[in-house]
């Protein structure tokens, strides 16, 4: 069979099987009188064999050792296509990534396209302080896109850099709290922190409504960090979960002075008063709970304290009993 048929029947051009011929890699059995290349039944299997090599990503070069070697194992060459398969992959996924992201900030004109390249390219810097500056000047006249925004606080571990972002999350408003929210369902334990640390930043009421929910949150330090944020926010529901914070000396300190701020409310004062007070009658209490509650106590006066912390100052730790006393003549002197 003379080229140009070959070409036709199997859609490899005349071209190309000239240049297989001259590499070696499909040279034709015969030539006919006048001089034409002339290709057998085997040498048209043999270029169907190189084709569909062709069509896994091997190279020239590597389908001749894959036909010709008589020893040749594929099960390595296989794994490495495998790898390039998957770097190729997961580069274009980047660039469509990125081409959405340039396509969401709806550019006018090729300088806006070029500016949110540059942004995107600076959140994605090596230098800490690149993507810091970047962060900063997201909120500008032409803002990056939020889902970049959420993309980089999510995996950003320099702090400063983090609370950059933040901060320019908590400008967009709502915009990335959706995104922030599949980020509290992240299987990294460092994503979901992340993510509820931002929506504690954004201070709006769907940003409320994500912490709420977070409180029944199977990680505790997300339920715990939501927590704190609505404790800031005066959200009554997060009392539970600060009151077991100081019995288990979790961010005792900052749960204590979200417990404090929240008493402030007049219809909440007896219910958190009530809550640390059931929490001294628990048998598995040890003497440095009953000093940190003794602490959460002091700074809600009302009557229910006022008696827990008189039977405090008889108590068997010194510490507690001295700290229950000195409350007490406080409220006297009072």
């Amino acid at each position: 069979m003379l080229i140009g048929d070959v070409a036709r029947r199997s859609g490899v051009s005349a071209r190309m099987l000239r240049h297989y011929d001259t590499l070696g890699l499909v040279r034709p059995t015969g030539r006919t009188d006048a001089g034409y290349r002339e290709y057998s039944s085997a040498d048209i299997r043999r270029i169907f064999h190189v084709e569909s090599l062709r069509s896994l990503g091997l190279s020239l070069r590597e389908i001749g050792r894959a036909l010709d070697e008589p020893g040749f194992e594929p099960s390595e060459l296989v794994d490495d296509l495998i790898r390039r398969t998957r770097e190729r992959i997961a580069s274009e996924t980047e660039l469509l990534t990125r081409l959405k992201r340039i396509g969401a900030a709806e550019p006018s004109r090729w300088e806006e396209v070029l500016d949110v390249v540059a942004l995107l390219q600076a959140l994605g810097s090596e230098s800490a302080g690149r993507r810091q500056r970047a962060a900063l000047s997201s909120t500008g006249k032409d803002p990056v896109p939020v889902e970049a925004l959420v993309e980089a606080v999510l995996s950003e571990t320099d702090p400063n850099v983090a609370g950059a972002l933040r901060w320019a999350l908590a400008r967009s408003g709502e915009d990335g709290l959706a995104l922030l929210a599949e980020g509290l369902d992240s299987p990294v334990a460092e994503v979901r922190l992340r993510a509820v640390q931002s929506i504690a930043k954004i201070p709006n009421g769907g940003a409320t409504a994500l912490l709420r929910d977070a409180l029944t949150h199977p990680d505790s330090t997300v339920r715990r960090r939501a927590a704190l944020a609505l404790g800031a926010r005066g959200v009554a529901e997060a009392v539970p979960t600060l009151i077991e914070m100081v019995v288990q000396e979790t961010n005792d300190a900052d749960a204590t002075d979200a417990l404090t701020a929240l008493a402030g409310d007049p219809a909440l004062t007896d219910r958190i008063a009530t809550g640390l007070v059931d929490c001294l009658d628990r048998d598995t209490i040890g003497s440095s709970a009953r000093r940190r509650l003794t602490e959460a106590l002091a700074d809600i006066p009302c009557g229910t304290t006022t008696r827990a912390l008189a039977d405090l100052s008889h108590d068997e730790d010194p510490a507690v009993a001295l700290t229950a006393r000195y409350v007490l003549e406080l409220r006297d002197e009072r």
